[in-house]
């Protein structure tokens, strides 16, 4: 049966009441960069099957990706790679029952983004 005494208490977490946490922002993120790194990784097809069209295609294609916009694209997609892959470990980390407590939740956390960002810093600065 229904409690039908609850007041003013809000039937769930409200945007109002539920404070976003660390870890549940960077397992969002998670999701987001996984849908990004699809977006880029067609983006890179797209780059490839032009080469194999024909010159013309492939200097319009190649201009596009070596633009600044280009630029920008392929480095978010770099760091969305790193950032990706970084989360992938720290949740191989929990698969085997290790990490969960809030402290160190947080320090993986803290270290999947400035991690993904020192990376992509090296990747872009040595190769």
């Amino acid at each position: 049966m229904a409690d039908v005494n609850r007041g003013d208490r809000p039937l769930s977490p409200h945007l109002q009441v539920y404070r976003p946490q660390l870890t549940s922002i960077t397992s969002i993120l998670t999701r987001i960069t996984g849908t990004a790194l699809l977006a880029g990784a067609f983006l890179v097809v797209w780059w490839l099957i032009a080469a194999a069209s024909g010159p013309d295609y492939f200097n319009f294609a190649n201009r596009l990706i070596t633009s600044w916009v280009g630029d920008i694209v392929m480095l978010g997609s770099l760091w969305a790679l790193w950032y990706h892959t970084l989360a992938g470990v720290r949740h191989l980390v929990w698969d085997t029952g290790r990490g969960f407590d809030l402290d160190t939740a947080t320090k993986m956390a803290w270290g999947v983004i400035v991690g993904s960002v020192a990376l992509t810093a090296f990747t872009v600065i040595v190769i």
